[in-house]
């Protein structure tokens, strides 16, 4: 019974890894370019991406405007820069389940984001000053 035990917890182990394994961009790019992804973290909307074509993207944090920029790989990494915001922000994709699941080079495990609603719709991006 012990032998049996052995390669079963060598099974789960596996398997564990292998749910993480992350994404090639080849990978995220064919996932996301025209889907407008929905994502979560600690059960809240964190904000919602459109992934528009040659890796350009519509990036909407919740309660703030939306913000344009592009994607790119460094090494295992998929990173974006963003017009308003400073810097590279680079991430860990891989699927889990039906969707992505995403975890930040700043972030510790557990602060994982969640895809939780994908689309073909665009993203609501009004311009600043609309009307004025």
């Amino acid at each position: 019974m012990r032998a049996l035990a052995i390669p079963a917890l060598l099974a789960l182990a596996t398997g564990a890894v292998a749910a993480e394994d992350p994404m090639t961009a080849a990978e995220f790019d064919a996932y996301v370019t025209g889907k407008t992804l929905t994502y979560t973290q600690y059960g809240s909307v964190f904000g919602i991406e459109q992934y528009l074509p040659d890796r350009r993207v519509a990036w909407r944090p919740t309660g703030m405007d939306c913000e344009y920029g592009h994607w790119f790989e460094k090494g295992d990494l998929i990173c974006f820069v963003y017009e308003y915001s400073p810097g590279e922000h680079c991430w860990t994709f891989w699927q889990e389940g039906a969707g992505l699941r995403a975890r930040s080079v700043d972030d510790v495990p557990g602060a994982e984001l969640s895809e939780v609603a994908q689309t073909t719709d665009g993203l609501n991006c009004p311009g600043p000053d609309v009307g004025v």
